[in-house]
C-alpha cells in the first residue's frame, strides 16, 4: 500500500478511535458527536501558559499522553488535542511521558529584519513553557499576544529515523475552515480555498499550510508551521468530525522523471525523516485574530524563523522586476521582431532602466530547460549580461530545479561567473524531506555567490526566509499566470489570499495586468492575457500583497500606453517600515496602509461586490498630506479598465469613504505636503 494513503488510514482510524471516548461531565457544543479527545488517566498533569496579554492561554497535559489546548478570552477554541512522534525501535514521544523538569521564559526582543516585508522592527514577544523528560526529549511551547506555538526537541546525538508525527487539532465547536486542499503529494500548492465547516471534510481530504479556520462569532485561528528543517512539511486532512488530523508526506523512496520538470515520487518509504539527532523540530503554529486584519499584521511565523546565516546581507536588494513569460514576449511598436531574442530583451531593460525597476527576468526560453548548457541561439547572453550592467539592471534566470541539481555547483558557479543578479527555481512541486533539504542547499549556495533567489512551483515558506533573506520571494500561491488558460484568480480570491498565504511570507502572485475584464468579459487568451476585476484592484495589489521581489507582470508596451498606472506601481516599495490594516473581511474586501520612510500607501480591494469603505487616516501625523489616488472609474463595472486619477488634501483627522466597483481596488500614495 502506498505509505501516504497508509498514513491517512492510520490517522482516520486514530481520531474514530478518539471520537469514541465517553467524556463524563461534559458535552459538545454542536450536536456533532464529540470530537477525538483524548483520554486522560487520574494522574494527568496540566501546565498553562498565557500570552503577555493574557489573551491566550495554551495548556499542555502531562497523563498517558500528551495533549495540548487554547482557550481565548477565556473561551475553549481547541480541546485536548493529542501530540507525538514515533521513531526508531518502537519509541513513541508522548506516550507515557515522564516528566523531570518544568522551565519557564519570558522574552521582549526586537528584531529587525534584513528585508523587512511588513515592518522595519518587530518586538518578538512571548512566554515559554519548557517541559523536559525522561529519555532525553522535551517540549518547547511559546504563548504569543497573536497565538501559540510548540515544538518538539530530541537530546538523542544518534541519527533519527522519524514514522510518523502525531498532530491533532480538536475543534470544542464546528468551526468553518478555508480548506486548501490538495489532491496528491505533488502539487504547487496553488489550490483555491473551500469554505466549509470542519466536521464536512470527510478522512483522507487533505489541505497543504495555511489553513484557515472561522469561530462562529469569535476569532479567527490559522494553522501552519515554521521552522522547516530537514524534515517534510505538514499537511492537514479531514476526519469528518470537528477534527483536523496531520500528515507528513513520506521519504521518497523510487521516483522517475516525467518530461523536462517533474520528478514524480513512484514509491515512498514506510518513514518521513531520517535526520541528525540533538535538534529541534519544526514549530506547530496557531495563529489567533480577534480581527480579520490581525492575520495581515501577524509575523509570527518569522518570528519563529532561524535566525540569520549570512554573515554579510549587505548586497541584498529587493526591488521590482519586469517579467517576460505572463505577457508571452508580447511587445509592440517596436522596430524588431518581438520574441525570444536579444532586441525583445534590450527592450524589457531599457524599459526597466527609464523606469526605476530594479531587475529583468529571463524566464523560460533562454536555454533548454533540460539543459542550462544550451543556450537560445536568438539570444546573446553575454551581450545582454553588459548590456544590463551598463544600465544598472539585474538579470533573473529562470531555471528547471532538476536541470540545476544536476550539474549544482557547476551551474552556480557559472551564474556568479556571468553576474546575474539571481535564479528563479521552478517545479519543485513537493515538500518530503529531501525537497525541503534542496530548498536550503539552494538558498546556501546562492548566499555564497551574493545571488537572490525566487522559487515557483513551491511550497509554502515556512522559515527559510529569515534565515536566508535573500530568498526574497516564492510562488506556491494562485496567481496572475492562471488567467493565461482559466477564469482563476478572481476578486473573491485575491481577496482571500492576504489572510492565509501571506500570513505564512511573501508571495509572489505577479500582479500588474493592463487588460481587465468584468466577470462576463473575461476569456482566457494564452499570449495576450487578461484579469478578472479592474485595473485598480491591480494597481492595489502593490500595497495590498507583499512580495520584495515584485513582478510587473505584463508587456512594457501596455505599461508604456498606461504610464499614469506605470508611474504610480513602478514607485510603490517592495519593503516596508510600518503596515496597518484599515478594514478587512476575508474572502470581502482588504483596506491595507503601509509606509516606507515618510511616505504612506494606501491599497483596498473588493471581491465581486461593489463596496462602499470608509478608510480612517488617523494614522497620519499632523499637518497636510498630499494624496494620489487611483480609484475605479464610473464606468469600470462595464469596463474594468476605467479608472480616474486625482489629487486630495488629507489630515490625520480625516475620515474618506471610497466606492469600490464589483471587482474593484483603490489605491493612494500620501506625502507630508513641504
Amino acid at each position: 500500500m502506498d505509505t501516504g494513503r497508509r498514513s491517512r488510514l492510520l490517522g482516520a482510524a486514530l481520531i474514530s478511535a478518539l471520537a469514541s471516548v465517553s467524556l463524563q461531565g461534559m458535552r459538545p457544543t454542536t450536536a456533532l458527536p464529540p470530537a477525538g479527545r483524548p483520554e486522560m488517566s487520574q494522574a494527568d498533569q496540566t501546565f498553562r501558559v498565557s500570552s503577555p496579554d493574557g489573551a491566550i492561554t495554551a495548556s499542555i497535559s502531562v497523563g498517558d499522553r500528551l495533549a495540548f489546548d487554547i482557550s481565548w478570552r477565556g473561551r475553549a477554541l481547541i480541546g485536548p488535542s493529542p501530540i507525538s512522534m514515533t521513531l526508531g525501535d518502537g519509541v513513541v514521544l508522548g506516550r507515557q511521558p515522564q516528566l523531570l523538569n518544568v522551565r519557564r521564559l519570558t522574552v521582549s526582543d526586537p528584531i529587525e529584519p534584513v528585508v523587512p516585508e511588513k515592518y522595519a522592527q518587530i518586538e518578538d514577544r512571548y512566554n515559554e513553557l519548557a517541559l523536559d523528560f525522561q529519555g532525553g526529549w522535551g517540549l518547547e511551547v511559546r504563548a504569543y499576544d497573536d497565538g501559540m506555538a510548540y515544538r518538539f526537541r530530541v537530546d538523542e546525538t544518534q541519527d533519527l529515523t522519524v514514522y510518523a508525527e502525531g498532530f491533532d487539532v480538536v475543534f470544542e465547536a464546528d468551526p468553518v475552515v478555508w480548506f486548501h486542499t490538495e489532491e496528491s503529494f505533488l502539487t504547487h500548492s496553488e489550490r483555491l480555498y473551500e469554505r466549509l465547516r470542519v466536521s464536512e471534510i470527510p478522512a483522507g481530504k487533505m489541505a497543504s499550510l495555511p489553513v484557515l479556520i472561522g469561530f462562529d462569532d469569535g476569532p479567527k485561528l490559522a494553522i501552519t508551521e515554521s521552522d522547516l528543517r530537514d524534515y517534510p512539511g505538514l499537511y492537514l486532512e479531514g476526519t469528518g468530525v470537528s477534527a483536523l488530523h496531520g500528515i507528513h508526506p513520506a521519504y521518497p523512496a523510487e521516483q522517475v522523471q516525467v518530461g523536462d520538470r517533474t520528478v514524480k515520487v513512484t514509491r515512498r518509504a514506510d518513514y518521513i525523516a531520517r535526520t541528525r539527532g540533538a535538534r529541534t523540530f519544526p514549530w506547530r503554529l496557531l495563529v489567533v485574530a480577534e480581527e480579520d486584519g490581525d492575520l495581515i499584521e501577524s509575523t509570527m511565523v518569522f518570528r519563529l524563523a532561524p535566525q540569520l546565516r549570512i554573515a554579510d546581507a549587505s548586497w541584498i536588494r529587493p526591488g521590482k522586476v519586469a517579467w517576460d513569460w505572463w505577457n508571452a514576449n508580447n511587445v509592440y511598436d517596436v522596430g524588431f521582431r518581438a520574441g525570444l531574442n536579444t532586441s525583445t530583451y534590450k527592450y524589457y531593460i531599457d524599459f526597466a532602466a527609464d523606469h526605476g525597476i530594479e531587475y529583468v527576468i529571463l524566464d523560460e526560453g533562454w536555454s533548454d530547460p533540460a539543459d542550462l548548457w544550451k543556450l537560445n541561439s536568438d539570444i546573446d547572453l553575454e551581450s545582454l549580461l553588459a548590456y544590463a550592467r551598463e544600465r544598472g539592471v539585474g538579470l533573473i534566470l529562470w531555471v528547471v530545479w532538476k536541470t540545476l541539481d544536476d550539474r549544482f555547483e557547476e551551474a552556480m558557479d557559472r551564474f556568479s561567473d556571468w553576474g546575474v543578479a539571481g535564479i528563479k527555481v521552478d517545479f519543485m512541486q513537493r515538500d518530503d524531506q529531501p525537497m525541503v533539504n534542496y530548498y536550503w542547499k539552494v538558498a546556501e549556495a546562492a548566499a555564497q555567490r551574493r545571488l537572490l533567489v525566487d522559487f515557483h512551483g513551491a511550497y509554502k515558506p515556512a522559515g527559510l526566509r529569515r534565515a536566508y533573506p535573500n530568498v526574497l520571494t516564492r510562488e506556491g500561491v494562485r496567481g496572475l499566470e492562471h488567467s493565461k488558460w482559466d477564469s482563476t484568480p478572481d476578486p473573491e480570491h485575491n481577496v482571500t489570499i492576504p489572510f492565509i498565504r501571506m500570513l505564512a511570507g511573501p508571495m509572489d502572485y505577479t500582479p500588474g495586468a493592463m487588460l481587465n475584464a468584468q466577470k462576463r468579459q473575461f476569456h482566457p487568451v494564452f499570449d495576450r492575457p487578461m484579469s478578472l476585476g479592474t485595473r485598480v484592484h491591480q494597481v492595489a495589489m502593490y500595497v495590498v500583497y507583499e512580495s520584495p521581489l515584485q513582478m510587473l507582470s505584463d508587456s512594457p508596451s501596455n505599461y508604456l500606453r498606461e504610464k499614469e498606472c506605470l508611474a504610480f506601481i513602478a514607485d510603490v516599495p517592495t519593503v516596508w517600515d510600518e503596515t496597518r490594516v484599515l478594514s478587512a473581511q476575508v474572502s470581502d474586501w482588504v483596506a491595507v496602509a503601509r509606509r516606507r520612510g515618510d511616505v504612506w500607501y494606501v491599497g483596498a480591494m473588493t471581491d465581486w461586490a461593489a463596496r462602499d469603505l470608509v478608510l480612517d487616516f488617523s494614522f497620519l501625523g499632523s499637518g497636510e498630506w498630499e494624496a494620489v489616488i487611483f480609484e475605479d472609474g464610473l464606468n469600470a463595472d462595464r469596463n474594468a479598465g476605467d479608472y480616474r486619477r486625482r489629487e486630495l488634501t488629507l489630515g490625520s483627522g480625516d475620515r474618506l469613504s471610497i466606492k469600490l466597483a464589483a471587482g474593484g481596488g483603490w489605491a493612494a500614495r500620501i506625502e507630508l505636503r513641504d
